[in-house]
């Protein structure tokens, strides 16, 4: 069941998306910290966001989509480090393909740590993540302490969006908050991120996107 409709309208910012206002990343960064959720561009799509350490905000996306609880929430790291300190552990395969695509539309499955919300992870004890390429996530992230949430910004079984103006008014009517920096997408041809599964000895393609797996596979070896 979806999320009921807030009583006040959100906050619409709008910003650079090569070299975002760092006043409007502080006010929607803040939202955030206090467990808000926002909708911010990515190098692909629209994405919806909230601090994943905060269970009251996971909860609040998961509703607000209509996701199954069982779902994992793909999340964006300002940094590698910032990743190293989610995951169990940093295979050497993690290690070259992180250096040759981030930051970039490449998610990483990894083994997740155990502080790791259940509902972050859907009891798989695994994140995805990524470093985004994108200058108004990655500073999201890093002004909410290195990670945020980072779900397409649409309901559950809908196509994801490249433009502020594609938001689902219902949708938009669920959030605290929206950044807007133009049309996404552009540069990797509307397709999503590419996900690899690096927790076992031979990387696994879950989803094909963005990044060819010709490309990834020269890594592999």
């Amino acid at each position: 069941m979806n999320e009921q409709p807030l009583d006040r309208p959100p906050r619409i910012w709008k910003t650079d998306s090569r070299s975002p206002d760092l006043e409007t990343i502080t006010q929607a960064a803040s939202l955030l910290n206090a467990g808000g959720i926002v909708i911010y561009p990515t190098e692909t799509f629209y994405g919806l966001g909230g601090v994943p350490s905060l269970e009251s905000a996971v909860e609040r996306i998961c509703m607000a989509k209509g996701r199954e609880e069982r779902k994992p929430l793909p999340l964006i790291a300002s940094n590698v480090g910032c990743v190293l300190q989610a995951v169990a552990d940093w295979p050497t395969v993690a290690a070259r393909l992180a250096e040759a695509f981030w930051p970039g539309p490449l998610t990483l499955v990894l083994h997740a740590v155990s502080e790791i919300p259940y509902r972050v992870h859907g009891g798989t004890g695994k994140i995805a993540v990524r470093v985004s390429s994108h200058p108004v996530a990655r500073a999201l992230a890093e002004a909410t302490g290195g990670m945020v949430i980072s779900t397409s910004a649409n309901f559950s079984g809908e196509s994801p969006v490249q433009d502020a103006d594609q938001i689902s008014p219902a949708l938009l009517s669920l959030v605290d908050g929206m950044l807007i920096a133009g049309k996404t997408g552009s540069q990797w041809g509307y397709l999503p991120t590419t996900i690899v599964d690096v927790c076992s000895p031979r990387p696994r393609l879950v989803r094909a996107g963005c990044l060819p797996w010709k490309a990834i596979e020269a890594y592999l070896v």
